[in-house]
């Protein structure tokens, strides 16, 4: 059962690294998608051979690969590279259980897929160095992936304000003082996160802002030992001595190009991150976090008492298994799996505070 779920998950590997080729600009950036695409391929059959199945029923494309296809048509095909980079170790982890289990060797060339994209970019001669640069860029921003940020942040706004609006419920058996909490709960939070992510933004900004100064101070006053220093850089990433040499040396002749690179390779910071703003950082969470945080808080528009808390379970109910669904666009794992499972922890939560208020406004009355 293993390996076949590892078949699967070869072939969607395969299937959306293809994708990716299609709609990369760069060619020498999609040969090496194509190059993964036809690594996933070979992994999925070397699967099947081993569950001695006939490899004419290779399975097709799944459904969560279709719909990551569909969010890369809809919002930008590096969305889908995040989520598939993203995923390495949990599919490195599945594999070697798998090898294990049944005593077979450890292989890197069935686990380690980043650094098989690596060893690629490395062993590529006409690749540039701007274009290793940017694909660099691409594949450590996937932590930073908007699609994920919008799913914990939904998630974050429902199962607070969920707790919160039970709790108030049980306290006051669903009158119209809840309505009145959840909306203040939903602003104090949202105002929370907004304000939190301000600050985290606007502080990183001003602090990498002046590293890059310092950077390009350097960058004026020796621009020879700036060169050596990125040679040696890329050097230590397995590039041949004249291959690092050649690209260091391309890289500085263009100041803007050269401090952009320094400043990421010295510096782990990449500048087109740096081009966002802090407001607009701010507003993003705060609406993420309203979007989930005024499910429960509907139904006590309309309704009152036990109607009111029946209904507004059941839309965090639904609420919470589409945000545990949506979380295996990452993570791989079934659908049913994750769903219930936050259904189950955000129930059990809003159970908790149900009954905390019960207990409390049944003291006080």
């Amino acid at each position: 059962m293993i390996k076949l779920k590892n078949v699967q998950t070869e072939v969607d590997a395969g299937y959306l690294y293809k994708i990716l080729a299609e709609n990369e600009a760069d060619p020498d950036v999609a040969k090496i998608f194509h190059q993964m695409s036809d690594i996933e391929h070979s992994h999925a059959i070397a699967f099947m051979e081993s569950c001695k199945l006939d490899i004419s029923l290779l399975p097709a494309p799944s459904g969560r690969a279709k719909v990551l296809k569909t969010i890369g048509k809809l919002f930008g095909y590096d969305y889908v590279l995040g989520v598939l980079l993203d995923t390495e170790k949990s599919l490195a982890s599945s594999v070697i259980t798998a090898r294990r289990k049944n005593k077979l060797p450890d292989s890197l060339t069935d686990t380690a897929h980043v650094s098989i994209l690596t060893n690629i970019l490395n062993s590529n001669k006409k690749m540039s160095g701007s274009n290793l640069a940017r694909f660099e860029k691409r594949h450590r921003s996937v932590g930073g992936n908007a699609l994920r940020a919008a799913v914990l942040g939904g998630n974050d706004g429902l199962v607070s304000n969920f707790s919160l609006v039970m709790g108030i419920a049980g306290a006051t058996g669903g009158q119209n003082t809840v309505l009145l909490t959840g909306m203040a709960g939903l602003l104090a939070g949202a105002l929370s996160m907004a304000l939190g992510e301000w600050i985290s933004v606007k502080s990183s900004l001003e602090l990498h802002e002046n590293q890059m100064q310092l950077e390009m101070d350097e960058l004026i006053a020796n621009p020879e030992g700036e060169e050596q220093e990125l040679a040696l850089i890329y050097q230590s990433k397995g590039i041949p001595e004249v291959q690092a040499n050649k690209m260091a040396k391309d890289i500085i002749s263009n100041k803007d190009m050269a401090h952009s690179v320094l400043v990421k390779e010295e510096l782990g910071i990449n500048t087109e991150d740096l081009q966002g703003s802090a407001l607009e950082a701010a507003f993003t969470s705060f609406l993420l976090f309203a979007v989930g945080a005024i499910i429960p808080v509907i139904p006590f528009f309309f309704l009152d008492g036990a109607q009111a808390i029946l209904i507004s379970t059941i839309l965090s109910g639904i609420g919470l298994f589409l945000i545990g669904a949506s979380i295996t666009l990452f993570t791989g794992k079934s659908v049913w799996y994750s769903g219930f499972r936050q259904l189950v922890f955000g129930l059990a939560a809003a159970a908790i505070t149900f009954g905390i208020g019960r207990l409390i406004g049944v003291s006080v009355n």
